[in-house]
């Protein structure tokens, strides 16, 4: 394929890998070699840069060519805005390695380990009195719902059943009868 014309100084390119599934969209200047190019892609793929192995592919899909000279600039290959430069790992990394985090050790640490620190979210919010380390806040709440429930009863109490009423939770809710509507 032959570009002629001139030519952005950047062009935005989709970058995939043989280390993971997805794709990235990425921009980059076209006067960076090759060589710079893949440092560059090193932090995109998660392949060191002496370990790939660059095709390009158009906007189709369709494959153009390698990007194997190192010392070429990114410009002179047929790089246009929607290619893909698709990246294959040499290293020896299997696919999708980086993306499963369920095999990465995790560090924890016990409530009781995390109650002796002083420095944490924690211990500030004991010392403040603030959420649930507030006492008076929590007894008042308790209060309040109790005293919500008490009320609920009573006025459950005062309706008897076949007796018509209204659902005001469900705003489309027409009026129905009392076993109808505590049957839902």
């Amino acid at each position: 394929m032959e570009v002629t014309g001139v030519s952005a100084p950047t062009v935005t390119v989709f970058i995939s890998s043989s280390l993971n599934s997805f794709r990235s969209e990425k921009r980059y200047s076209r006067s960076l070699t090759i060589a710079e190019f893949k440092c560059k892609l090193q932090l995109v793929v998660g392949s060191p840069a002496s370990c790939m192995e660059l095709e390009l592919y158009g906007a189709d899909d369709k494959f153009y060519s390698k990007l194997d000279q190192d010392d070429a600039l990114l410009g002179s290959y047929p790089v246009d805005d929607g290619c893909r430069i698709h990246v294959i790992d040499h290293s020896g990394i299997r696919l999708g390695e980086y993306e499963d985090v369920s095999t990465v050790e995790k560090y924890e640490m016990s409530s009781e380990a995390y109650d002796r620190r002083q420095n944490t979210v924690r211990s500030f919010m004991k010392r403040s009195k603030v959420g649930p380390y507030n006492e008076e806040l929590r007894a008042q709440q308790e209060a309040e719902a109790a005293q919500r429930l008490s009320e609920e009863k009573t006025q459950a109490s005062a309706i008897s059943v076949g007796s018509r009423c209204e659902d005001s939770q469900i705003s489309s809710q027409a009026t129905g009868s009392v076993s109808d509507t505590m049957s839902r």
